[in-house]
């Protein structure tokens, strides 16, 4: 068997390298012919890897597609974004396929990973395969899904340690994408008894956390009408022990912001509208917004001029300790602030500057522009931040405002002149 990976993002690459070790001849190929360079070089910009790794690795890694012609084991492991009317965009996996077709053999297998809704990779994915390579799906190749579970900046659930779930259009395919599964992932494999079976698996994973989320969220904005600190609520409610332990909090990412709209779509599409979901997305997607007009309405309690006023906020990335800044919430934090006349100063010790000019338009500033500030936000709570919280305080003039927004600096951290509010 010799491995083909198509697609070395924060997924595939980390399923190439591991199959790599095991797989003699394992091939990791990406269209972009920046990464791989950097790749080649030992540069690993999604973080994911320890140090050295790509130096030791026998992975050859490659954007040429001639480079996957004698691969037998085809796994694709693109982005499935969404476009700005929050419907699925196939773009990449339609893409993938076509690459994959033009190098498919008889007796080949080509297992999805990317997250779709449940048909995608028989109804759409499949004939694609058969229209570029010109051969016959379940005759001359075969198709598997085992949806990828990888937690970015999770050193612990790393990808050999998640449980795998995999699937195969027939008995024989899933018992070989099972046993090729079965010789990295060390936490072992879920045999699912469809395809469609474990598309579904994965896009409700997701979904489900959005909306357990979504639920914090609402109680947050119904909390601080109270006047009640939702950490304090959340610390009393915790010491039930089946307590789901979810906080509020920014929803973004290439995952829980986006997979819930695969499953609604598809849903939509058969002729039903799933309203908790969306409920869930509404709140999710509106937060940013929320975050925003409290800043602006502390900055009126603290007898600040709004207009002009002079706020720093503190990461971009969707999330801690990473650098992938894809469906990030925090632009929806800036632009809502531009509304009341307030330019923001944005820090990310992770996000890369040009990416984040060609994805929203906005430039980062060092941290030492950061000072006699009226307001900061503590948007992203990377331990880059945490760990100088002393310094953070120091850039905020007497009186001045700072929001936390995932409740990771304790009130006795906070001077007293400060107003500190947390969602």
């Amino acid at each position: 068997m010799k491995i083909g990976v198509i697609g070395l993002g924060y997924v595939g690459l980390p399923l190439a390298v591991a199959f790599a070790d095991v797989f003699e001849g394992a091939v990791g190929f990406d269209i972009n012919k920046g990464k791989v360079g950097d790749l080649r070089r030992g540069v690993d910009c999604t973080g994911e890897l320890s140090d050295g790794t790509l130096h030791r690795t026998p992975l050859h890694i490659t954007d040429d597609v001639e480079d996957l012609k004698a691969c037998t084991f085809f796994v694709v492991a693109v982005p499935t974004p969404i476009d700005k009317w929050n419907r699925p965009d196939l773009s990449p996996v339609v893409s993938a396929s076509e690459i994959v077709g033009q190098v498919l053999k008889k007796g080949d297998i080509v297992v999805y990973e990317s997250t779709v809704y449940p048909g995608v990779t028989e109804e759409t994915c499949g004939p694609i395969l058969e229209r570029v390579s010109g051969l016959k799906r379940g005759i001359d190749f075969k198709l598997g899904y085992s949806p990828e579970r990888i937690n970015p900046g999770d050193k612990e659930h790393s990808i050999t340690r998640i449980v795998k779930v995999v699937s195969g259009e027939d008995a024989a395919t899933l018992e070989i994408v099972a046993k090729v599964y079965g010789a990295v992932i060390v936490a072992g494999v879920h045999k699912a008894p469809s395809i469609k079976v474990a598309e579904a698996a994965k896009v409700i994973e997701n979904t489900q956390r959005d909306i357990n989320i979504a639920l914090m969220n609402e109680l947050a904005i119904i909390f601080e009408r109270m006047g009640l600190s939702t950490r304090d609520v959340l610390a009393a409610a915790r010491t039930k022990w089946n307590f789901l332990p979810f906080t509020p909090g920014l929803v973004g990412g290439h995952c829980i912001g986006v997979d819930p709209y695969y499953l609604t779509t598809r849903a939509q599409e058969l002729g039903y509208h799933p309203e908790v979901i969306l409920a869930g997305r509404k709140i999710n997607d509106g937060m940013g917004v929320f975050v925003a007009q409290k800043t602006v309405k502390l900055l009126i309690e603290a007898g600040s001029q709004v207009k002009g006023a002079k706020v720093g906020i503190l990461g971009l990335t969707f999330k801690e300790n990473v650098p992938d800044i894809r469906n990030s919430r925090v632009p929806d934090i800036i632009a809502e602030l531009r509304q009341f006349g307030i330019e923001p100063l944005t820090h990310d010790p992770l996000a890369e500057p040009g990416e984040v000019n060609r994805e929203y338009g906005l430039t980062l500033s060092p941290l030492e522009d950061f000072r006699d500030l009226d307001a900061t936000i503590l948007a992203v709570n990377h331990r880059a931040y945490l760990s100088q919280v002393d310094r953070l305080m120091a850039a905020l003039r007497p009186g001045s405002v700072l929001v936390d927004v995932k409740s990771a600096i304790l009130p006795s951290q906070v001077p007293d002149s400060i107003h500190f509010w947390s969602l």
